[in-house]
């Protein structure tokens, strides 16, 4: 059956269809330690939550001053659902934001936000005490604080099984290298999107770690110091995310109108496509074959980054074929189907918008 067909039927079940890039639960969601339950210690941890909420959506450290924001930053709560705290240790403020009214305060701001599908990071850490060293494996109490650092900095981790075979990978030579080839290979069977390794060392009661982050072509690398490891784990989260984002995030005023059209579509390709191009405000314009085409909005690069992390490849504009202007297939009846196909309009967009062509 043609892809044109099957989506006219098939959309109720695209909600349980597997995606390559990782959907980060909870982005909305902010923990923030605090010294008690007085209104003056939760007033000053909301406003933080606040700051951590814009810096994971936005990845500019600044952005939470953004004159913008002025107002939001006077009154949190207007994109508050609900706050409560948690005993811990350590004792947090728990709050929740409301996505639909924290996201419109970014864009009314004129801040690009970084959706939740983002790149799944399997890292590789190290820790080297007093006591010895120890890779940080997936069932390990040593893995909490790595996880709590990832989700406070809205970054989808995984976490190796740290068996004997990839802890003999896992050499502070490797992760302190440049060739991430040996790591590649023990990397394979966890289907993540970017490698961390880290190499932590503690000294005289501080902990310093270098990391160096692998995510295709593109290279990153940094060194960060904690008081204790959940501190430094925090602080590379940090730094990591702030690296990424610019690949992922449209600086302001860098946004503008684009087709897609993608070649090799099927119904699942469908679901991971409309999930990877949610930041980008995309509409479906135009089925025809095995080929969709969307109207949206962000940047160029941006896009590129995004379609990078379910495994697309940019087709040359030399090798495109024209798109031959079809009549879309017959409306049904209102059930199954009937929202997507509503988009679907029977002639490409505009040839004067800049067009971008991938395929599977």
């Amino acid at each position: 059956m043609r892809f044109s067909k099957i989506l006219l039927v098939g959309c109720l079940s695209l909600v349980s269809l597997p995606s390559f890039a990782e959907t980060v639960s909870n982005l909305y969601q902010v923990r923030e330690p605090v010294t008690g339950q007085s209104p003056e210690e939760r007033t000053q941890a909301t406003q933080r939550a606040l700051e951590t909420l814009v810096l994971r959506l936005t990845g500019d450290p600044r952005a939470a001053q953004s004159a913008g924001l002025s107002e939001v930053r006077k009154d949190p709560q207007q994109i508050i659902t609900k706050y409560g705290y948690e005993a811990g240790p350590p004792e947090s403020l728990l709050v929740d934001f409301d996505p639909v009214s924290a996201d419109n305060s970014m864009r009314k701001a004129g801040l690009s936000v970084w959706g939740s599908n983002r790149p799944a990071i399997l890292g590789w850490w190290l820790n080297d005490a007093t006591d010895g060293s120890n890779l940080v494996g997936d069932g390990q109490a040593l893995a909490e604080p790595l996880r709590r650092a990832a989700q406070h900095r809205g970054l989808p981790l995984r976490l190796p099984l740290a068996d004997l075979s990839e802890q003999i990978v896992a050499t502070a030579k490797n992760l302190e290298g440049t060739d991430p080839a040996p790591l590649k290979d023990a990397s394979d069977r966890y289907g993540a999107d970017a490698l961390l390794a880290v190499h932590a060392r503690e000294n005289d009661g501080q902990w310093q770690g270098t990391w160096r982050l692998w995510l295709g072509a593109q290279r990153e690398q940094g060194t960060a110091t904690g008081a204790d490891t959940a501190a430094l784990a925090d602080a590379i989260m940090l730094a990591v995310s702030e690296r990424l984002a610019p690949h992922f995030v449209a600086k302001p005023g860098a946004s503008t109108s684009l087709v897609l059209r993608v070649q090799g579509m099927t119904l699942e390709r469908y679901a991971q496509l409309g999930r990877l191009l949610d930041p980008f405000g995309a509409k479906l314009k135009l089925v025809e074959g095995d080929a969709i085409t969307y109207e949206l909005s962000g940047s160029a690069d941006q896009l590129r980054s995004q379609l990078a992390l379910a495994r697309l490849q940019e087709v040359p504009a030399s090798e495109v074929a024209p798109m031959a202007a079809v009549q879309p297939p017959a409306q049904p009846s209102a059930g199954v189907g009937a929202g997507p196909v509503a988009t679907v309009a029977p002639v490409p967009a505009p040839s004067s918008t800049p067009q971008l062509n991938f395929r599977w």
